[in-house]
């Protein structure tokens, strides 16, 4: 395939811009929730994450015994509105901060992780502001997308120059070579966990590619 991923292109997508490579995969079944959305969008969002799920070959559960949820959505019209939400200052540390940050920023989306002893993901929180720009975004695009960025720790620069999306025969679907890197990444005898750029060359070989 022409663009099937190398390891070069592997390792990018799991260096941080600070230059250290980070790699980490859910740990545990995935328990989502999410909040302020219609129950027609709520669809969409779950249909998004059981199809990556299950290409992963991972688990999804009805609850997580320690969290209860442990990846939640939050759609917001405007930041504020997060301070508004009971108890998320003490899933969220420093939410106040992380507000104003957001704000100054115009971001539209943010995502943080939570990682158990071992360094495997056991929490995420994603944010959504649906500004006009995400507002344009389909539904079911919108949602592919988070989910996908979700599924692992990416690099914070992963996805900046190219989206995890592909448009084929009308229909917006994960670019296959980054479908083949999930399912490669959650094979049984590959780490949860990896901080050494040794674990990309792994990677690209059960993708075929070593160069």
């Amino acid at each position: 395939m022409a663009d099937a991923l190398s390891a070069k292109d592997v390792e990018a997508l799991f260096t941080r811009s600070d230059g250290t490579y980070a790699f980490a995969r859910w740990g545990r079944p995935i328990a989502p929730v999410v909040f302020g959305v219609e129950d027609e969008t709520l669809a969409v969002i779950k249909g998004a994450l059981e199809a990556v799920v299950t290409l992963a070959g991972h688990e999804m559960a009805e609850t997580d015994p320690e969290l209860g949820a442990n990846l939640m959505v939050f759609f917001c019209r405007d930041w504020d509105e997060l301070a508004d939400v009971p108890n998320l200052d003490r899933l969220v540390p420093d939410l106040v901060p992380l507000v104003a940050r957001l704000k100054a920023a115009e971001a539209n989306q943010y995502r943080i992780f939570r990682f158990d002893a071992a360094g495997g993901i056991k929490a995420s929180f994603v944010f959504l502001r649906m500004d006009a720009h995400l507002q344009a975004v389909g539904a079911d695009v919108l949602a592919l997308s988070q989910v996908v960025q979700t599924i692992l720790l990416w690099s914070d620069m992963a996805f900046r120059d190219r989206s995890p999306l592909a448009v084929a025969g009308g229909q917006t679907i994960l670019r296959p070579e980054i479908a083949g890197l999930i399912r490669a990444a959650y094979d049984p005898v590959m780490p949860v966990v990896a901080q050494d750029a040794s674990h990309a060359l792994r990677l690209a070989a059960r993708l075929g590619r070593v160069v």
